[in-house]
């Protein structure tokens, strides 16, 4: 049997591309609409990120990350603790 797989030149791409970004409308239905695979039209919208960085962090993104990560570390250490005072507490307990 033989293989037809359609090839789209680099214009149809793009257009395809600057639907999803324009209208906001979901992938699948500008894929349907244009007759694409729903999974090829997600890998040309990827590709369109990773080549402009739109995926990079915004400035308040990357400082609500710090805050988070200090956050976390510092709920991490709490929970530490209440698990060593716990097992102090039982042993404490059993001597009894």
């Amino acid at each position: 049997m033989a293989d037809s797989r359609r090839k789209f030149d680099e214009d149809f791409k793009q257009g395809a591309v600057r639907l999803v970004h324009e209208t906001g409308k979901p992938i699948a239905q500008i894929a349907r609409e244009l007759g694409v695979n729903e999974g090829t039209l997600g890998n040309w919208c990827a590709q369109d990120r990773r080549r402009h960085g739109d995926g990079a962090l915004s400035e308040g993104e990357r400082q609500e990350l710090r805050r988070l990560r200090k956050e976390n570390a510092e709920l991490r250490m709490r929970c530490d603790v209440l698990k060593r005072s716990a097992a102090l507490w039982v042993e404490d307990a059993m001597r009894r």
